[in-house]
């Protein structure tokens, strides 16, 4: 039987991600693509032959008993509201990152998704990344002993998305370059430390490098047909770091959307007694074993994470059985970058 499912918000993620994904997915139905500008809808059905409808009301999909699931898609500030009336309508959901904006409302949305008895997934990828996994697994296995530290970069120079559209919006996005970027980072390295539960933060962040809109000077900007320079907003972070302690290691961060410093500097540095490693974000890892001092680099292939997360969905949805996605092993990231926000705000430590 085919799973039929609707995709709700047809912008980057849908194009570049999930629909390439769902192509290669035997045994689905796409009914609809809904976006509120058809056209993007149009153009994802013109590409992909499996797309049946374009709509631009995801209630007309919710309304449909044939949906069994909706893929939530869309900006950050409208997961909340549709995710929570998918549950509500019967529907399993596979939700983009991050949860919402805050952890009271992903909390609500975890409440709901008990209640009605459906899957929950959110969309941090990196969890079904294959260098991740490796990464977890040797932990798991006592590779590097005992991991007292992690040290994270996702730092880049001058890209701030979409300036002054929803991206640089916090109301609209939550925050700026660490709910972006840095929930990637911080979700894995608790994902690899086995779980890790946060005990306290402290943080800062900056919105530095477009004080002025309109005198900002930069290469590329992705997401720039999101942009408003001329009449919008830009109240979020581009800049973020902070130190966490939690009850298998600490760690500590640096990311910037902008930079003055000409360098993309994304790697992680999972540092135990025995070994380490540098995972290189999106790419491989490098063990630098203590006893020996050897370097190695494991040989591995990285398959598309992207289809093992849209697959293992789906699978959550046959045998309702939760996997590493779900929201339920989320929400401790969640929770981070909401103390971490508000540590910057008061300009003190907070404990959890």
């Amino acid at each position: 039987m085919n799973n039929v499912i609707a995709v709700i918000g047809c912008g980057r993620i849908a194009k570049d991600a999930h629909f390439p994904a769902l192509s290669q997915i035997e045994g689905i139905r796409v009914k609809y693509a809904c976006d509120l500008i058809e056209e993007k809808a149009q153009i994802i059905k013109e590409e992909y032959s499996f797309v049946e409808n374009v709509i631009t009301d995801y209630k007309a999909a919710l309304a449909d008993s044939e949906v069994e699931a909706v893929f939530v898609l869309t900006p950050n500030h409208a997961h909340y509201e549709i995710s929570m009336a998918a549950l509500k309508a019967g529907k399993h959901v596979m939700c983009e990152k991050p949860i919402t904006v805050n952890y009271k409302l992903s909390c609500e949305m975890a409440k709901e998704a008990e209640k009605q008895g459906k899957i929950l997934n959110i969309g941090v990828c990196n969890r079904y990344n294959k260098s991740v996994e490796l990464l977890e697994e040797l932990n798991r296995q006592g590779r590097f002993g005992d991991i007292y530290h992690v040290y994270c970069s996702f730092r880049s120079f001058r890209s701030i998305p979409g300036l002054g559209g929803a991206f640089t919006t916090k109301r609209e996005s939550g925050g700026g370059v660490l709910i972006d970027w840095g929930v990637h980072f911080l979700d894995l390295i608790l994902y690899v430390l086995g779980g890790a539960k946060i005990k306290n933060v402290t943080c800062d962040a900056y919105c530095e490098m477009a004080r002025d809109m309109k005198s900002y000077k930069y290469e590329e900007m992705w997401a720039e047909d999101t942009s408003n320079i001329e009449s919008g907003t830009n109240d979020v972070d581009d800049f973020i770091t902070g130190y966490i302690r939690t009850d298998k290691a600490t760690i500590s961060f640096n990311g910037a959307w902008a930079q003055n410093i000409n360098k993309n500097e994304m790697f992680i540095d999972f540092l135990g007694n025995n070994a380490g490693a540098r995972l290189t974000y999106g790419g491989k890892f490098e063990i630098y074993d203590g006893k020996t001092l050897e370097t190695i680099e494991p040989e591995y292939d990285i398959p598309n994470m992207y289809l093992r997360e849209d697959k293992a969905f789906l699978e959550s949805i046959k045998t309702n059985v939760k996997n590493r996605n779900n929201i339920e092993n989320i929400l401790e990231t969640m929770k981070l970058l909401d103390f971490l926000y508000a540590s910057s705000d008061i300009k003190k430590e907070i404990e959890l």
